[in-house]
């Protein structure tokens, strides 16, 4: 079943987050499982055409390209989707008219604006009938809630046609209350149970980017009925082994 689909149903898809720039880190997590990878425009120095060979290289191994644009811009994203990505997630919509936007400049005339290109996505130039289809039954949009404003605007956001699902970026949004990487207060989570029960209210998949590889906290977020869930991310999983690993090593040998 479709990346597409199984959000339509509101169905469990695990995912994770690539921020290394590097096609070894992207093959070394398709062993894991995940049924798609993000690559990451926003917080990396990854230029363009290292994130087109990401793309490829995450498709090659039969997972799901997802590209997190830098901004709700019309050119990042137009760009990203031309390269084939197999959908967005478009970072800090805060209101229905970002939304609006990001649908607009991802899908083409009358229902956005896309610009046409004839290039990777639309096997330059062979295939751009095929992919215009395409776009309309499996293009993936997700709409990243990161800002108070975007909970006090989340029914609105939900209503928008050609939104496909939510994530939540938990430090962005606790930050914008006036709290970064506070979690566990209560008015963050209010807010993130609003986004959550307001999805449930709209069948729309609710989701959230659990960046701490302890399983057990994905747990919880799949516990709570989120269905989009991005698991980790590439060096985060590098990291906590290699640490974990010299922690016992230098424990049983003091």
């Amino acid at each position: 079943m479709s990346l597409k689909k199984k959000l339509q149903n509101n169905q469990l898809t695990l995912g994770s987050w690539i921020m290394m720039g590097n096609t070894m880190s992207v093959e070394v997590m398709a062993l894991a499982g995940f049924e798609w990878l993000v690559v990451d425009s926003e917080h990396t120095a990854m230029d363009m055409e290292t994130i087109q060979t990401l793309i490829a290289t995450i498709q090659a191994k039969g997972i799901k390209a997802l590209v997190r644009v830098s901004k709700n811009e019309e050119v990042v994203i137009k760009k990203v989707l031309d390269m084939g990505a197999d959908g967005i997630i478009v970072p800090m919509v805060c209101s229905q008219d970002d939304a609006k936007q990001a649908v607009a400049y991802a899908k083409y005339p009358p229902v956005g604006k896309r610009g046409v290109g004839l290039y990777r996505a639309q096997q330059f130039g062979m295939g751009f009938e095929a992919y215009k289809k395409w776009v309309d039954e499996e293009l993936v949009i997700i709409a990243q809630i990161e800002h108070i404003d975007a909970v006090n605007s989340i029914d609105a956001i939900l209503a928008v046609e050609g939104i496909d699902g939510t994530i939540i970026g938990p430090y962005d949004l606790s930050g914008s209350m006036g709290y970064p990487g506070e979690f566990e207060r209560e008015d963050v989570k209010e807010a993130v149970q609003k986004v959550l029960d307001r999805c449930h209210a709209h069948n729309i998949p609710s989701g959230f980017h659990v960046v701490d590889t302890d399983p057990a906290k994905l747990q919880l977020k799949i516990d709570q009925g989120c269905t989009f869930l991005a698991y980790g991310i590439d060096y985060f999983f590098m990291r906590d082994a290699a640490i974990s690993g010299m922690k016992t090593l230098r424990e049983e040998n003091a």
